[in-house]
């Protein structure tokens, strides 16, 4: 399946199964003209973020930030595959651990119904 397909069932399975929880999600998967583009990369801190976050604060989280991806990021051995982009990834996830957030790469809409199933449980 594709990512932005999986981004998309994500989307709206947390609307429909948790209506009153504030999230947001990137412009993952629009086509943006060279100067759309240029304007929202300066309206943004960093590259990287992590595509879909959720804001809802449990007692161990500030909040959820999950990266979808269509297949698993990692090698056999739980390695993080060689991928300059994916490695920025994980550099970023673990910035926002540190700073109190969950963080997980999901590459399926029942992975990110487990992760967000198991964030929830903190509540």
């Amino acid at each position: 399946m594709l990512e932005d397909n999986i981004h998309k069932q994500i989307c709206e399975y947390i609307k429909l199964q948790y209506p009153d929880f504030e999230f947001n999600t990137d412009m993952s998967g629009i086509k943006l003209t060279i100067g759309q583009a240029k304007k929202i990369k300066k309206l943004r801190s960093s590259r990287a973020f992590p595509d879909i976050v959720i804001y809802e604060p449990t007692t161990k989280y500030c909040g959820l930030f999950l990266e979808v991806k269509k297949e698993t990021p990692f090698k056999i051995n739980g390695d993080l595959k060689k991928c300059e982009h994916l490695k920025e990834q994980q550099i970023k996830m673990d910035k926002l651990i540190y700073k109190g957030y969950s963080c997980s790469f999901v590459w399926s809409l029942d992975m990110a119904i487990n992760v967000i199933n198991e964030y929830l449980d903190e509540i």
